[in-house]
């Protein structure tokens, strides 16, 4: 039918003719190279071009104060026998809570807990979701803004030796921070924070480590904390000493060439990925991937590390302002 369409029409009037077959050669050319905006594959666009049609959800970041940070002290000495030392850092005076041997199920039973039944605020909320499934208790006051270090440690005559073979039923160790203050739940969207740490013991002599935090919110939810990826230049070997050293060193070169230590670390935060020419400003998700400064991030909807799918995105500074 187009044949016959075009050939009666060439012997009305080739001139005519002519003139219907560009124009539709022209509309095709504005559809297929995305000359009216439209989405076209990648290869047939010009590289060097400076805006791009991939479009990266950036998540709006809303800031929520957390009152509640745990930290462990030496995780390499802590073992069953000789106990582990936690660090709390807390805005307001709080309630660390202790449980051995917790068991799996009724940690996660109580997570849901908060969720549908009641919210845990409290020790006893948390003893009474748990239904006094663990080993041994203690707590601990945590005064505000303090960072006394406490030592958590089985009694003596507790004859705990192992929490038994994996996959295990109980955790070693579960920590709950709480204010102590009813008043001042109030102040804050968390209420609490649960954080379960695995001790080596007799049965399973992994290194001592968090295993999960999870963060429990006033509207009756969780978060559970997850560790950003990032580059790190330090060296953890070094002994402070010879840091000092390094720093003494650097300072007087730093002189001699009339150089700032502020331009200095300027210069040194340039570690984007792709480019090497500005520092890393942009949070990949779901891959927790910080690679990226804010001139990359829109040529990308993989990854450059791991090659996964970008899905969301969100500063770490807010340098520029957000595409919505």
């Amino acid at each position: 039918m187009p044949a016959i369409f075009l050939a009666t029409l060439y012997e009305y009037s080739p001139l005519f003719y002519i003139a219907v077959v560009s124009v539709c050669f022209v509309v095709t050319c504005w559809i297929v190279l995305g000359w009216r905006g439209l989405d076209v594959p990648v290869i047939l666009r010009n590289s060097d071009e400076n805006t791009s049609n991939t479009v990266i959800c950036k998540k709006q970041m809303k800031e929520v104060r957390n009152p509640f940070g745990l930290e462990i002290l030496n995780p390499d000495t802590a073992t069953l026998d000789k106990g582990v030392t936690l660090r709390p850092h807390c805005l307001e005076k709080s309630i660390l809570s202790c449980y051995w041997g917790c068991s799996v199920q009724k940690v996660q039973e109580a997570l849901q807990k908060h969720v549908y039944c009641f919210q845990i605020q409290t020790p006893g909320m948390l003893e009474e979701a748990l239904y006094s499934e663990y080993l041994y208790k203690e707590q601990h006051i945590v005064q505000k803004q303090s960072k006394e270090e406490i030592l958590i440690q089985l009694p003596e005559d507790s004859k705990i030796e192992d929490f038994g073979a994996v996959p295990r039923t109980r955790y070693p160790l579960v920590a709950l921070l709480t204010m102590s203050d009813v008043d001042e739940r109030e102040l804050y969207p968390i209420v609490s924070m649960l954080t379960i740490i695995h001790i080596p013991d007799r049965s399973y002599r992994m290194p001592c480590r968090i295993m999960y935090q999870y963060l429990l919110t006033s509207q009756g939810q969780f978060y559970d904390l997850k560790q950003l990826y990032m580059s790190v230049s330090d060296n953890p070997e070094e002994s402070p000493e010879a840091m000092a050293e390094d720093v003494s060193t650097d300072k007087e070169l730093l002189e001699k060439l009339g150089i700032s230590e502020e331009e200095m670390q300027e210069n040194s935060a340039k570690d984007c990925v792709v480019c090497q020419n500005d520092s890393v400003n942009w949070v990949l998700l779901p891959c927790r991937h910080v690679c990226l400064c804010d001139g990359c991030l829109m040529h990308f909807q993989h990854c450059p590390i791991c090659r996964q799918f970008v899905q969301e995105t969100f500063p770490l500074h807010s340098r520029t302002p957000l595409v919505e």
